[in-house]
């Protein structure tokens, strides 16, 4: 049997045990209302327009506005800051050998891939990775983000996937057909919002979806607030000129009008009874409450505070803060999602090297977590240090890589160890360098002593006494 027949069969065993069909278990009725259930039968044939024209917009809305833009890459830079890292805490050479392998392929170590694939979820609210295997069918070679538009998830009526090996079908929307179709291990989607995330079909939604109106409309009113300053604003005068003929007054606006041309004061004379009123400009330009509460109405929708954009005005600090930890908060649900799709990658890879990934203790996760500061992380370790929690908690707990980390105490021991292959057993010479430092250092935990009303931390070295 040729590889790729293996690999489906694989993958189809999982999908029905992770998916089981309705005939072998006790579920029953359909997990999609009437609406999603009609939409798949229509979608057996052509892609999600309304899905396709909301992309475009927002695509057009981070294209045309700044601090759409803004928060598109902010967001974005905050998922994927400190890269990913695999959960190993049993120290297994052959899975990290595996995985730093993985993530070289799949370009996972660059900051610029992992920030192109977070914008695609948050714009498109679905991001599809397709995983591509190289020749010899025996490694996973690629991680290839595919647009979201494109995608349609070929399930029945009952919101599961009736084949695995024909799971997604990618549509042309200049062809009219489709041009590709992919088996459920080739392809997986993390969807944000989606309206059911039992019912396969149903997509995520993007970041700013709700969004879309207000934003049209706060174009909307700064436009018309740049033109009426424009036509309103400057001062003007009145010219009033009594008992003159038509003739007189087109010479008259003739005159006056190039006199004007690229001067600042102006002298108007006159042979006839006449005057010059001046006429000031809108007195009321500085009336923008309409316009505020329009931002205003437009950042409530997104999950960015607005502080975080430059608009402090009459703004708490508290209230700032905590505007900022729910913020943080849904980015941390974000990197979930990412990272969930980057296991199912990772996963397949062990398949392929022979190893059977459900027996073994893994995970993949963001090296820092976004609702909490370095400061707070490391407070937090250091607590854990002050219970005895073991060394690879502590480290993962300050956002560090455990792995890394201990691999590198390793170099430093064989590095300054006075005698590396001395048989005498002297004194702390047999013991690690860890081993030492946890003998040597104690924590101190003073409650309340932390910004606001948190536990203040201190740590010495026993031997410095």
């Amino acid at each position: 049997m040729h590889l790729p027949a293996l690999i489906t069969k694989a993958f189809t065993a999982l999908d029905e045990r992770l998916f089981p069909k309705r005939q072998r278990t006790t579920e029953q009725g359909r997990r999609g209302t009437e609406e999603s259930q009609l939409r798949a039968l229509y979608e057996r044939m052509y892609p999600s327009y309304d899905l396709y024209g909301t992309i475009q917009e927002i695509r057009r809305m981070d294209k045309q506005d700044g601090h759409v833009k803004q928060i598109h890459n902010r967001t974005a830079k905050a998922l994927t800051k400190g890269g990913l890292i695999l959960h190993n805490p049993t120290k297994n050479k052959r899975l990290e050998r595996q995985w730093q392998q993985f993530r070289q392929r799949c370009q996972l170590n660059q900051r610029l891939k992992l920030i192109s694939d977070a914008r695609g979820l948050i714009i498109e609210g679905s991001l599809p990775l397709q995983w591509v295997l190289n020749e010899q069918h025996n490694q996973v070679a690629r991680c290839i983000r595919m647009p979201a538009e494109t995608i349609r998830v070929l399930v029945g009526v009952d919101g599961q996937i009736e084949n695995p090996a024909k799971a997604y079908a990618q549509y042309n929307y200049i062809e009219g057909k489709d041009i590709a179709t992919f088996a459920r291990w080739q392809l997986d989607i993390a969807r944000l919002d989606p309206d059911n995330f039992d019912d396969m079909g149903a997509l995520g939604r993007p970041l700013l979806d709700a969004t879309r109106k207000r934003w049209r409309q706060v174009m909307m009113m700064q436009d018309d607030m740049v033109i009426r300053r424009r036509t309103r604003a400057p001062q003007r005068t009145a010219h009033f000129l009594e008992g003159a003929s038509e003739q007189d007054l087109a010479e008259y606006k003739k005159q006056t009008e190039s006199e004007e041309s690229g001067s600042i004061t102006s002298n108007y004379v006159s042979n006839k009874k006449g005057s010059v009123q001046a006429i000031q400009g809108d007195a009321n330009m500085d009336q923008v409450a309409d316009i505020a509460m329009l931002l205003d109405s437009w950042f409530a929708g997104t999950p960015m505070p607005k502080a975080l954009l430059g608009y402090v005005d009459n703004l708490a600090r508290d209230v700032l803060m905590d505007m900022k930890a729910e913020f943080y908060d849904e980015l941390d649900t974000l990197q979930d999602s990412l990272t969930a799709s980057y296991e199912h990658g990772f996963r397949l890879q062990l398949l392929l090297a022979g190893m059977n990934p459900d027996s073994l203790d893994w995970g993949i996760e963001y090296g820092e977590r976004i609702t909490e500061t370095p400061s707070q992380r490391t407070d937090r370790a250091l607590k854990y240090t002050a219970i005895g929690a073991s060394r690879h908690t502590i480290l993962k707990t300050a956002g560090l890589d455990p792995t890394a980390e201990q691999q590198r105490l390793e170099e430093e021991r064989e590095e300054f160890n006075p005698y590396p292959t001395s048989d005498i057993d002297l004194p702390g010479i047999d013991d690690s360098l860890e081993k030492a430092a946890q003998r040597s250092q104690q924590v101190t935990i003073t409650p309340g002593q932390g910004g606001k009303n948190e536990s203040a931390t201190d740590i010495s070295n026993g031997a410095s006494k």
